[in-house]
């Protein structure tokens, strides 16, 4: 950042001269003026002021500038530059969600879904320093977006979204396997998954205990969601006169998520409404901050020079001037 400071602020008072020389030049202009009594002014017909009469205040306005630039030198004004050494320690994280025609459950407003998009969307703009991926599943699995920085990316890939993407179904091994594939090899002091479900593992060719062993072995932490209300909830189903919802119990395989968290020392958490979804992911983010160490320098640089040179050019045109142009008139 650049600012201009003073490093004698002090001598910018003696401005107040500069009002005051005014007002003495114009009280002495005043008394200048004398009157003269003539019998008549036929003799100086036509000898009206000329164009350098007016013009010779130039050479007290050249004063008042160049006095005015002085006192700012004496004041000596610094540019200050400040800048910030940013240290991180990053944190790579990947959002693992279900995807599958559940999530279309309209307990959450307007859906599970779109709930938990737009959830993530804020979790991951709050991460500005961290590498985040993006797994999405549901019968199977498969990386929307591999561990990056460039965070708008990732929204846009998130944002595009839907269910009935890939082939219906839950398949939580499968889809914990494959964030773990996308992050064992990274070397980040912290590695963790979020893994959002809202259903009961029946697909997949992984167990999701077997998938939870290898992110311990990884070192991986699983933070584990369950999404959905407690009871009944609109679910979608496709009846002969269309996409119809009707209620219908809420099954979530607590208990394995629960065992993948406990597994791998991260936390299981419930989720029945868009504010429970929000709280949850502020916990975790809490729970998941970046080391970050700032350090701050700042350079002064004096720019006193540019003012000196023109009151001193100014200085020196009064003094031409005043000895050539206005020699006759002062």
């Amino acid at each position: 950042m650049r600012g201009i400071t003073f490093a004698e602020p002090l001598f910018l008072y003696l401005l107040l001269l500069v009002p005051a020389m005014v007002a003495f030049y114009v009280l002495r202009q005043h008394k200048a003026n004398a009157s003269l009594r003539m019998p008549g002014l036929s003799p100086f017909k036509g000898t009206g002021l000329t164009f350098r009469h007016y013009l010779r205040h130039l050479l007290f306005a050249f004063r008042v500038i160049a006095v005015a630039l002085l006192i700012v030198v004496l004041a000596r004004p610094q540019a200050t530059n400040k800048f910030q050494d940013v240290t991180t320690e990053g944190i790579d994280i990947v959002l693992t969600l279900d995807i599958s025609g559940s999530m279309l459950a309209r307990d959450f407003k307007p859906d599970r879904l779109e709930a938990s998009k737009n959830v993530a969307t804020e979790f991951i703009t709050g991460r500005p320093f961290d590498r985040i991926g993006l797994v999405v599943f549901s019968g199977e699995s498969f990386t929307q977006c591999p561990l990056t920085t460039d965070h708008a990316v990732l929204i846009n890939l998130l944002r595009d979204i839907e269910s009935g993407m890939i082939e219906d179904g839950t398949a939580i091994g499968n889809g914990l396997a494959t964030a773990v594939n996308r992050i064992k090899d990274s070397e980040a002091k912290s590695k963790v998954i979020i893994l959002l479900t809202d259903g009961v593992n029946n697909r997949g060719d992984v167990a999701p205990a077997t998938a939870a062993d290898i992110a311990k072995t990884f070192g991986v932490r699983v933070y584990t969601i369950g999404v959905g209300t407690r009871g009944m909830a609109p679910y979608p189903v496709q009846t002969p006169f269309g996409l119809q919802y009707q209620n219908m119990p809420v099954e979530i395989d607590e208990g394995i998520l629960k065992e993948i968290s406990n597994l791998t020392g991260g936390m299981y958490f419930r989720a029945t409404d868009n504010d429970k979804l929000i709280q949850v992911y502020k916990e975790i983010d809490k729970l998941e901050k970046s080391k970050i160490d700032v350090r701050q320098f700042n350079r002064k640089d004096e720019k006193y020079m540019m003012p000196a040179l023109i009151a001193f050019i100014l200085i020196a045109l009064e003094i031409l001037v005043r000895n050539t142009v206005f020699r006759n008139l002062t």
